[in-house]
């Protein structure tokens, strides 16, 4: 039987030269919106890491709220407006997580073998991952901020600066997804993906979490400024606690850019060893 005569078949040559022809940035949307549909199937993955980091922010801004009165460098500010990015910065990490489950599990129902016979480009399939893990991120940076403001946070920058933050959070949960996503398509495995995720918590804690970096000493000091996450953390504290530094903010947009850009080849390379597999 010819192709012209089967109507699967057809139906198939169809549908490969309808993605064929979609734009790149329309194949992102589509793999974007599948991927949230997906994880949003299993919101016990996400509402943990939600709940996790307002306990965070709660802890800490009670038992070190008052540090601003006598730590240098915090007088005369708010310890909150301090340590929310660092509950912003726990939360991309289970941003990332979520991501790479979504991929864990197309491989296991064999999915995603079937996307990749597909004539999508691969970095769609691989962005589409990202950007789904970084748009669970924005939600949970959203209401955690929510909570901060109930606690009483009074961002200098107001609303605008609320939403640059929040824009370097979306982008911050993009590059560490890409992390993720490759260690998914790695090992095909959720267990192994998930241990991957807590790589990234030295991160968090290897910066100015608590006090600001200049009251840091030895090599906690060296790691803190070599660690591209200080430079969010700056950014993100600029914005509710000092007001409109252009400086500061370009310099933790650049320092995310630079992860971003790292992960994704490194998920891009990760892709080719699973297809090379195959």
């Amino acid at each position: 039987m010819s192709v012209i005569s089967n109507p699967t078949v057809l139906s198939g040559v169809r549908r490969a030269e309808v993605v064929r022809s979609m734009p790149f940035p329309l194949q992102v949307i589509t793999m974007t919106w599948r991927n949230l549909v997906t994880i949003f199937r299993t919101p016990a993955a996400v509402i943990p890491t939600l709940i996790i980091s307002a306990f965070f922010l709660l802890v800490y801004n009670s038992s070190l709220g008052g540090a601003s009165n006598f730590v240098p460098g915090l007088i005369g500010q708010s310890y909150l407006g301090f340590i929310l990015p660092v509950s912003v910065v726990s939360a991309a990490l289970g941003g990332a997580g979520v991501a790479g489950q979504a991929i864990v599990r197309d491989i296991e129902s064999g999915y995603f073998n079937k996307l990749l016979l597909t004539p999508a480009s691969r970095g769609a399939l691989v962005l589409g991952a990202m950007l789904a893990g970084a748009i669970i991120l924005a939600l949970q940076t959203s209401l955690v901020t929510v909570v901060g403001l109930l606690m009483g946070l009074q961002p200098k920058t107001g609303l605008p600066g609320i939403l640059v933050m929040l824009g370097l959070a979306l982008l911050l949960g993009t590059a560490f997804a890409g992390f993720t996503v490759a260690m998914a398509l790695r090992s095909g495995n959720a267990a192994a993906t998930q241990g991957a995720t807590f790589l990234f918590f030295p991160l968090t804690f290897l910066t100015s979490t608590f006090v600001p970096i200049n009251l840091l000493s030895g090599w906690i000091r060296t790691a803190a400024e070599i660690n591209p996450v200080t430079y969010v953390l700056d950014a993100m504290r600029a914005l509710l606690n000092t007001g409109w530094d252009a400086q500061i903010v370009l310099r933790g947009l650049v320092a995310i850019l630079i992860m971003a850009m790292l992960t994704f080849t490194f998920a891009m390379a990760s892709l080719r060893a699973r297809t090379r597999r195959r």
